[in-house]
């Protein structure tokens, strides 16, 4: 009896701190669509006495803004999980999405693509975001070749150190083909590496949908077991997970969600390294419930950072990799310096 009413206050808990989290993100996206340089009547947007194409109101917040505001939300939320992910398999405070190349390896893809001045497109999705995809594939199957051992495993220490050789190669490759482009390649080489949700449309978006969902059930299937890798290997192993298994799962649904994302939008930093530890200090270390919770939080955050982008300097739009890397580095930082437990 004492241990049904502990489940169930349990699941009370859960339920009521999930519930808190997805009340601020239903906010968040009913507020951000109407806030901008236009000021938009929602009346005259959903009314339906007025063509639609005659409609400015609702040509505004269907066609411009509330794509962008929801490719926001699937990049924050996709950047927040992988974050979470990485630092409990990785133990480590500063990892992030981009701990392993992906996002150097994505930004590759791009480069090379804009630098070929491809402009194909492939079941509606442009050339661009298929490169960069293709390109953080090729990271994460590189930064695995490089670190397993001969008996299956992946050493965290490793990872790290195939991560940070990968991210350095994939860098100097970038700068390479940037000094070699001509002046119009070179500023769509730079404003792709700056991050951005200016350009999207709900193809994009139905696009991307799928992989997204995919690697967040899966790593919620393995939630126990990620918990217990997370208090130590030879202790999950000895409550009978198989930790070979389970970091190879998670390491690679946290790079796919990562790559996904990043393919679309560009190499958006500090996302996954802020909102998770944000998050953890709300509602503690369980990722059964740290997930979810900061797949709502992370893109409630970066719709809000989007929002403050497009109408901090209206009518000219900042990218929003500079809003996240203005609020990163000072959290950054914090995570250094602050006094460890």
């Amino acid at each position: 009896m004492h241990s049904m009413s502990i489940i169930l206050m349990d699941r009370k808990r859960y339920a009521g701190t999930l519930g808190l989290f997805f009340l601020f993100f239903l906010a968040t996206l009913a507020i951000t669509p109407l806030i901008g340089l236009t000021h938009i009547d929602l009346g005259k947007a959903l009314s339906s006495d007025i063509a639609f194409s005659d409609n400015v109101d609702a040509n505004i917040l269907f066609l411009v803004r509330v794509p962008r505001i929801f490719l926001a939300a699937l990049t924050g939320g996709a950047l927040s999980v992988a974050g979470a992910v990485f630092q409990c398999l990785l133990r480590n405070d500063l990892a992030a999405p981009f701990t392993l190349g992906v996002s150097s390896g994505a930004a590759l893809g791009a480069v090379i693509a804009i630098s070929l001045g491809l402009s194909y497109t492939v079941m509606g999705i442009p050339t661009v975001p298929i490169a960069a995809f293709l390109g953080a594939l090729g990271a994460i199957t590189l930064v695995f070749s490089l670190s397993r051992t001969r008996t299956g495993e992946f050493p965290t220490t490793v990872l790290l150190l195939a991560g940070v050789t990968a991210n350095f190669f994939f860098a100097a490759m970038v700068m390479f083909i940037h000094y070699l482009s001509d002046f119009t390649q070179s500023f769509r080489i730079v404003r792709w590496l700056m991050g951005g949700l200016d350009i999207t449309d709900y193809k994009t978006l139905l696009s991307i949908c799928p992989m997204i969902f995919i690697g967040f059930s899966i790593l919620m299937l393995i939630g126990r077991d990620l918990n217990l890798i997370s208090t130590g290997v030879q202790s999950a192993m000895s409550r009978g997970v198989d930790v070979i298994k389970v970091q190879k799962i998670g390491f690679v649904m946290a790079s796919l969600l990562t790559g996904t994302v990043v393919a679309v939008s560009g190499p958006i930093g500090f996302v996954g390294l802020i909102v998770p530890h944000i998050v953890r200090l709300l509602v503690g270390p369980d990722l059964r419930l740290l997930l979810p919770a900061s797949m709502f939080f992370g893109a409630s955050f970066l719709i809000l950072c989007d929002t403050v982008a497009r109408t901090i300097i209206a009518p000219t739009e900042i990218p929003v990799g500079i809003i996240t890397a203005m609020l990163g580095g000072p959290f950054f930082v914090w995570l250094l310096k602050r006094p460890k437990q």
